[in-house]
């Protein structure tokens, strides 16, 4: 079975789209960058244990989303390898490797799924003992 042929532009395709990610990502890693340094300031102040179980929480958020911006930036290069093997007529590696970029920019999206949730539950224990109204 042969697959047709991948034009040179498709993978160009994905530049914008793989940016637009690891703008993303780096902008989530610089907030929470954020929240950890204060939350560490005040738990030098207060040895509060609460704190700390934020800020272990954080970790491992932030640990994703290195892992996240690793595959997307992995992702980009497999693109650009792929965009030079078309490039010079090498179908079939190309094609490879633009896979390779498609399925690391889905491990990317993927990772960020799961950093979201994290995120969003996070947020619900934070927020446990506030009632609302509507409720």
């Amino acid at each position: 079975m042969t697959l047709p042929e991948l034009p040179l532009s498709t993978p160009s395709l994905l530049f914008p789209a793989i940016s637009l990610l690891l703008l993303a990502h780096t902008n989530r890693f610089l907030g929470l960058a954020s929240v950890v340094r204060g939350l560490h300031a005040n738990w030098q102040a207060t040895q509060e244990p609460m704190l700390l179980a934020q800020i272990q929480s954080l970790r491992k958020r932030i640990r994703i989303i290195k892992h996240m911006q690793s595959m997307g930036v992995l992702s980009m290069i497999f693109c650009v390898v792929s965009m030079t093997l078309l490039f010079f007529s090498h179908q079939p590696g190309g094609q490879i490797t633009f896979g390779i970029s498609l399925l690391l920019m889905l491990a990317s999206l993927v990772l960020a799924l799961v950093e979201i949730q994290m995120s969003g539950t996070a947020l619900d224990l934070h927020l446990q003992d506030v009632k609302c109204r509507d409720e």
